[in-house]
């Protein structure tokens, strides 16, 4: 999975996107509805940031700011890093992995064309690992 293309893992159609005026609040509703970690914030088209539920905790209510008024202008992540979709999908683990990231926007040609989020690296086959894994633990201790 670590050598498929960044294209064939990344997410199309959950992508959420708004423009730098929203406040935190709304972006909050619609992350909500959408259920997904990240506002992608856009002007003309244009990446300009990206606003995630840790940007909420840590810039928001830890800042002090009040989630009403406060754009996601001022809180966002200005100028987020990148990745091109034909880079590797373990490339674009490393980057997210070196610099703490959940999220990372796919561009290609200058255009926002999707997303990657941790969630991606969990593909069916690690997840059934991880269920056999705890399975087997739990045979342990039912039976030690």
């Amino acid at each position: 999975m670590l050598s498929q293309r960044v294209r064939s893992v990344m997410e199309i159609k959950r992508l959420l996107t708004a423009p730098p005026e929203t406040t935190v609040v709304n972006a909050a509703k619609l992350m909500k509805r959408r259920k997904v970690g990240a506002v992608l914030v856009m002007e003309d088209q244009k990446l300009v940031g990206i606003f995630t539920e840790r940007d909420a905790l840590f810039r928001v209510i830890a800042g002090g700011f009040d989630p009403k008024i406060t754009p996601l202008a001022e809180v966002m992540t200005k100028a987020p890093q990148v990745v091109d979709p034909d880079k590797s999908f373990g490339y674009a683990l490393l980057i997210m992995h070196d610099n703490g990231f959940r999220h990372l926007p796919v561009i290609e040609g200058g255009k926002l064309i999707g997303m990657l989020s941790a969630r991606n690296a969990m593909d069916p086959s690690l997840e059934e690992f991880v269920s056999e894994s705890n399975r087997r633990e739990q045979y342990r201790r039912e039976h030690a």
